[in-house]
């Protein structure tokens, strides 16, 4: 039996950028994705400087890990995206690469977009934490 999940934008909140306010996950077992952040898998940063590419290793991280637990981009009920910058601009270009890439179906559940001054390694720009419902 595969987790039922519905997500719900209330007609009271504002509208979206394609993410829901609410997702509902009625039955099952979740996972819990460590942030996953732009390393190859020698464990060495790719792009440095580049937020473009630093996403597109994030992808892929992120896809190896949905499919270690035999789930999939629109199993995911919630996502934090986290952008070493203070520039809206920023924070925009990398929503919209993740959005547009081939997980870009786990945007669609509740979302949270954040600017942060640091993250965990040197010249680390981006982080995407992941919750899973996972499929039976």
């Amino acid at each position: 039996m595969t987790a039922k999940i519905s997500r719900i934008n209330p007609d009271q909140l504002h509208e979206t950028p394609g993410y829901h306010h609410i997702t509902v996950v009625e039955t099952g077992r979740t996972a819990y994705l460590a942030g996953q952040c732009p390393l190859d898998p020698g464990g060495c940063l790719v792009g440095p400087g580049s937020l473009t590419v630093q996403v597109d290793q994030v992808v892929v991280n992120a896809l190896a890990a949905l499919a270690a637990v035999d789930a999939q981009p629109q199993h995911v009920v919630r996502s934090v995206i986290y952008v070493r910058s203070h520039d809206r601009e920023d924070l925009g270009l990398a929503w919209n690469r993740l959005t547009t890439s081939a997980l870009g179906p786990a945007f669609t559940s509740a979302s949270t977009l954040l600017g942060v001054a640091q993250l965990g390694f040197a010249g680390q720009l981006v982080e995407v934490d992941l919750t899973v419902a996972l499929p039976d």
